[in-house]
């Protein structure tokens, strides 16, 4: 059965095909697992028969269920009612909230990165953040649907968010005006004689938008572009065909991504030539930019870029999520969204745990809490029963990049004083321009 795999690292997701569970081999199952399943019945009739107060049914089978795939990694969970109409709406593209990608960590609710140009973005909500509280009451050890659900809300409301924030002493507040969030997942600019590409999520029709993309850049600098910046950064993932359709647009060959499960059905290589014939930048000097908060469907481009020689890649390690996520649908108000698959670069390398390593490693100087930020943020290894990468890392190289560059030596002021707003990208449009491409395709190989 083909079906669209999710690739992202929060709750909140797009692009997904809903496909409905089989029942075969449910019997084979039963056989195996028979004295663990008349455990699981043992306490649910001790739970009904003898606890304190009387238990709806749908809350033990929902716990049972929940607890069953919170017991195999973090980006495996159960989805009904309003979680899944929320998801639906995302996919749709427009909803009224904050704009924020979110997790739970170990209790408490953690930003994965805002959307850009959101409301939340705006009111300064940054990626790493937790937030304990809102409207001043604590969400710390509840559920991430209720609080998404809180968060949600009319357009031109008002929110108080408590945030915790690394390289803080105490948390502080931020309100937030909620707006209606359409989701723009391509914008680009032109910076003189640099074209600038962010990819903000893989929803649907990415590849055909940066391709358009590329082509407007094109027509407003007269055909005089030096290069182009690919920008993935805080970008959280979304559907693997749009990774791989972005993928093919700079590539004219070879392996662009390979999924591999534990069913060899479930085993896909992709190609490049697959989606785009030719390279549509012409072979243009080519910088991608990820952070911590680039995931999953952005490493398949980053680390399909890099092993292909074909980009640069610039910035800090990504968030080092390798795994695919599927969606099954069990009716219309319930569905399971299940780790299927591992994927890897074309040279085989898993980004499981280590993330895609930047080539050349440039940290936010215009951003003051960057550096302390940086220190704390989380990342795919640090959350709880993440899968371990099939190949050893070295815990000391994953910490490497937490430390301070000694290379880059302004302070946040220095940097705003030059008036740069954005240091990784000023340091990327200056490198292609300093280069003319030759040293930076050098770099690259």
């Amino acid at each position: 059965m083909k079906f669209a795999p999710l690739l992202r690292a929060s709750l909140l997701v797009s692009a997904v095909a809903l496909i409905p569970a089989t029942t075969a081999g449910l019997a084979a199952v039963d056989a195996r697992a028979g004295p663990q399943f008349g455990r699981l019945l043992s306490v649910y009739q001790l739970v009904k028969s003898q606890y304190v107060e009387q238990v709806d049914d749908d809350k033990l089978v929902n716990g049972a269920i929940d607890g069953m795939l919170a017991a195999l990694d973090p980006h495996s969970t159960y989805l009904e009612g309003a979680t899944l109409t929320r998801l639906t709406t995302m996919i749709d593209g427009n909803y009224s909230g904050l704009g924020l990608s979110v997790e739970m960590d170990d209790g408490a609710v953690h930003v994965v990165s805002p959307m850009r140009g959101s409301p939340a973005e705006a009111a300064g909500v940054k990626a790493g953040d937790y937030i304990t509280h809102l409207d001043g009451k604590l969400i710390y050890g509840g559920d991430l649907d209720d609080a998404v659900a809180q968060m949600r809300g009319e357009a031109g409301s008002k929110i108080r968010l408590t945030i915790f924030r690394a390289g803080r002493d105490q948390p502080f507040d931020l309100t937030v005006t909620r707006g209606v969030i359409s989701l723009e997942p391509v914008t680009s600019k032109l910076e003189k004689d640099v074209g600038v590409i962010s990819v903000n999520e893989f929803s649907r029709d990415v590849g055909v938008n940066v391709n358009k993309a590329i082509a407007d850049l094109k027509r407003q600098s007269g055909g005089k572009l030096s290069g182009l910046v690919l920008d993935l950064r805080s970008n959280p993932g979304g559907a693997l065909d749009e990774a791989v359709a972005l993928s093919d647009l700079f590539l004219t060959k070879g392996d662009i991504v390979s999924q591999r499960g534990r069913n060899a059905q479930d085993n896909e290589f992709y190609k490049a030539e697959s989606v785009f014939p030719g390279d549509a930048a012409m072979g243009l000097p080519l910088i991608v930019l990820i952070d911590a908060g680039s995931a999953s469907a952005s490493e398949i481009v980053a680390g399909a870029l890099q092993d292909q020689h074909r980009a640069v890649i610039m910035g800090e390690r990504s968030f080092g999520k390798g795994s695919v996520q599927s969606l099954f649908e069990l009716d219309k108000e319930h569905a399971v969204k299940l780790t299927t698959a591992r994927y890897f670069t074309p040279s085989g390398r898993s980004v499981q745990e280590g993330g895609v390593e930047p080539d050349i490693r440039v940290p936010q100087l215009s951003d003051p809490d960057a550096q302390r930020r940086n220190q704390m943020a989380m990342r795919e290894s640090d959350l709880r029963r993440h899968l371990v990468n099939e190949v050893s890392i070295d815990d000391k190289k994953l910490e490497a990049d937490r430390q301070t560059d000694p290379r880059f030596k302004m302070t946040a002021d220095e940097v705003k004083a030059k008036g740069i707003k954005d240091f990784q990208l000023y340091y990327a449009m200056e490198t292609l321009r300093r280069t003319g491409g030759v040293a930076l395709a050098a770099k690259g190989k």
